[in-house]
């Protein structure tokens, strides 16, 4: 099959599930194209763009100028260049009465050019909601050929909604020919602002249980207990409420390690906050690591906090890959009853799961792991055995490909009722 990525800043570090996707098609014979803008910082990539040489099969929008002067003139250059290759598309990208102020401020002009000589696809992959709305318009434009699906993922289906009102998808869910949900939380939200259920199913992200290898976990001859977060420094990963559970439990047990890996905005507040609880000697923040890095870390590591919450915005989490990773480690977990996570963790099974916002309620289950070291090994097996079950990668790219070769036969949206075995069989329990 011939399969189009439309995404955002394209690769990023944080987004693995997406190069997981892109990855698993090509091994699996299928030609995957890119279209997406290029990221602000490229100095840490993952080892697999080089790998499959993705670089070479991505397709960026040209860099808009904040001068709207120079924005226009740019633009006009693109239209003489390139009038010869689609006039139509052109023309009708720049169509104020339909497209408003995506046209008007040229932004539209500038999205089609890389799809000005893209060939028909049977499927445009759009990744994130707001993509899914790109990926409609440049269809009916007559950009880009072929069959739409949308791919939610959290903060498309949270606080993109909150920040652009509940009907923001309202167009999508009717001419978008099928969706996807990383999580069952994020299917019902879709099906509660219009999405035809029939027409939404859960698919997990997944990841590769082949690089993290697992292991037993014991308490370390030296007594020091390791712990340990991954995920970016902003408000809805809770990193504070880890901090200062962490600051609790290191009253009663001096011989602890936090490490936070991660990078974002709440840094400096971050370091301060650590700074005022005078526990600098025991919580660090590491910044950006990759994947082999975050990996030698989790290696030493014998506990995970993911402390994830809402945020002030609406922003939500699914069930994060970075929790996946940990539990296929074999490492115990404290997650929160927050968005996708309780799919993803089995309360009192693979770890334990408390409410948001709830330092106290961390540090007691801290406490808990630290006094009970013969529960570690118990809960990680089964971390890995669920997460081996239910998020392998290579399993659900499998299962991509028959949910893609299903709708590409499909002749229309409402060919897909709720007999379809995409809705009703075992892909609904993927996440």
């Amino acid at each position: 099959m011939k399969i189009a990525f439309i995404v955002g800043p394209f690769p990023v570090l944080s987004e693995t599930f997406i190069l997981n996707q892109i990855t698993g098609l090509l091994l699996r014979g299928h030609e995957v194209h890119i279209y997406g803008y290029k990221p602000d910082d490229t100095s840490k990539v993952h080892p697999d763009v080089e790998k499959y040489q993705l670089l070479e099969r991505t397709y960026y929008v040209p860099q808009i100028s904040d001068n709207y002067f120079l924005r226009f003139l740019k633009g006009l250059a693109f239209i003489f260049n390139n009038f010869h290759k689609h006039p139509l598309v052109l023309l009708r990208s720049l169509n104020i009465f339909k497209y408003g102020k995506r046209a008007a401020s040229m932004r539209l002009l500038y999205a089609v050019m890389p799809l000005l000589q893209s060939q028909p696809y049977d499927i445009i992959h759009c990744q994130f909601g707001m993509y899914g709305i790109d990926g409609m318009i440049f269809r009916d434009l007559g950009a880009i050929k072929g069959k739409l699906i949308t791919s939610f993922r959290g903060y498309d289906i949270s606080w993109y909604v909150k920040a652009c009102g509940e009907d923001v998808y309202n167009e999508l869910f009717v001419k978008g020919d099928f969706f996807l949900a990383n999580c069952n939380f994020f299917r019902r939200r879709a099906i509660k602002l219009g999405c035809d259920e029939s027409k939404i199913i859960v698919h997990g992200s997944g990841i590769d249980c082949s690089r993290f290898t697992y292991k037993s976990r014991f308490p370390h001859p030296d007594g020091k207990i390791r712990i340990a977060t991954t995920g970016r420094l902003v408000e809805k990963k809770g990193i504070e409420y880890g901090i200062r559970a962490i600051a609790k439990v290191a009253e009663v047990h001096d011989n602890i390690e936090y490490n936070i890996i991660g990078d974002g905005y709440l840094k400096e507040h971050l370091q301060q906050m650590i700074e005022e609880l005078d526990i600098a000697d025991k919580v660090k923040l590491l910044g950006w690591k990759n994947q082999k890095e975050i990996i030698a870390i989790l290696d030493k590591t014998h506990l995970f906090i993911a402390p994830s919450i809402t945020a002030e915005d609406g922003n939500q989490d699914a069930p994060v890959n970075t929790l996946k990773e940990a539990m296929a480690m074999g490492l115990p977990v404290i997650g929160t009853l927050h968005g996708g996570i309780p799919e993803l963790v089995e309360d009192g099974i693979s770890g334990f799961l408390v409410p948001e916002r709830d330092s106290d309620a961390i540090a007691e289950k801290v406490h808990y792991f630290i006094q009970h070291p013969e529960v570690w090994e118990k809960m990680g097996r089964a971390g890995r055995v669920y997460v081996e079950e239910h998020y392998d990668i290579n399993k659900l790219n499998n299962e991509l490909v028959e949910i893609y070769e299903q709708i590409a036969m499909s002749h229309s949206p409402q060919s897909h009722q709720s007999s379809d075995p995409l809705v009703n069989s075992e892909y609904i329990s993927l996440s």
